[in-house]
């Protein structure tokens, strides 16, 4: 997304999942896949970044490493984890798993074999998600540590449609084949997040819980819509049509953090979002989010991430 993307919301069409997707610079890649027959096992690894994995064809079983009962994976399903550990999918318990990296893949279709023989129990197509280093934290910390999306949730129909097509773009390999997967890739992950929305209970605190919640979500929208606006509590608790207390609790319970923290918070993520990809000047950008010198936008932001504003910039956000 541009640089523009601090705007001007004034109509009221804030979307807080596209702004919370953009800000965090979330960009889904397709990596490959695997095709197995008879006893395998692989080991995959996130490094730190969002894996997600569809089953195309037949089913499996998911362990983490970290502990925690095997699940069943079946065609159609969806699994999303948040990197920070890796986990194996295997045809039984007990096989040693093979790493990922050490899979052999056709160059082609980017796809692996793994197993004896030449039979296609399991078909399984995958990718990952990049997010930028510090507003990609936004994202990484409102979601469990794995997703599992069943193939007969109230979204399954548009992703088996979307999983069917990212296969058929690994199979064809037609030109265009890369811009086509990573597309099919975001668009699977924006469903990943919907289910989530959906299915809030098992959401940690976090921005996409408190989206989840219908009372909360137009308090969400106003700040978003227009985050230099000098929000106070009495605004948005009116919004969510609360008493100031009740909505302070419900907002923190949700959200992990206070409402005018989160306010603070989706600020400083807008800056360095600007600072990484826009040559305005650092004032201009203080103004557009909300702060009328320069200097107290500066000591906001270094107390949030630790480095000044144009030291940020020069260290392009690193």
């Amino acid at each position: 997304m541009s640089s523009g993307y601090l705007r001007d919301s004034s109509s009221g069409s804030a979307d807080p999942l596209s702004d919370a997707l953009a800000v965090a610079d979330a960009r889904s890649v397709f990596s490959g896949g695997f095709t197995a027959g008879g006893s395998w096992a692989v080991r995959l690894r996130g490094r730190d970044r969002l894996k997600v994995v569809a089953v195309v064809r037949g089913g499996c079983l998911l362990v983490r490493e970290g502990g925690g009962e095997p699940l069943k994976v079946s065609e159609g399903d969806v699994v999303v984890s948040d990197g920070a550990g890796p986990y194996v999918l295997c045809s039984d318990l007990g096989i040693e798993p093979l790493d990922s990296g050490r899979a052999v893949m056709d160059p082609a279709s980017r796809m692996a074999r793994l197993g004896e023989g030449t039979d296609e129990d399991v078909v399984c197509v995958s990718g990952h998600i990049d997010l930028s280093r510090d507003s990609g934290e936004l994202l990484r910390r409102a979601l469990p540590e794995l997703i599992h999306v069943r193939a007969d949730a109230a979204e399954a129909p548009v992703l088996g449609w979307l999983i069917g097509r990212l296969a058929d773009e690994v199979r064809a390999h037609r030109a265009g084949v890369e811009f086509a997967s990573d597309h099919l890739a975001q668009l699977l992950f924006v469903q990943v997040l919907r289910v989530c929305l959906s299915e809030s209970e098992g959401l940690p605190p976090g921005w996409l819980r408190a989206l989840a919640d219908e009372r909360l979500a137009p308090a969400l929208r106003l700040m978003h819509g227009d985050p230099a606006h000098p929000w106070q509590l009495g605004e948005l608790a009116r919004a969510a049509a609360m008493s100031r207390t009740t909505f302070a609790v419900r907002f923190k319970e949700a959200a992990g953090v206070p409402p005018l923290t989160y306010l603070l918070n989706w600020r400083m993520s807008l800056a360095a979002r600007a600072l990484r990809q826009d040559t305005a000047p650092v004032a201009a950008i203080a103004r557009r989010v909300g702060y009328g010198s320069e200097s107290a936008f500066s000591n906001a932001f270094k107390r949030s991430t630790g480095v000044a504003p144009r030291r940020y910039r020069e260290a392009g956000g690193h």
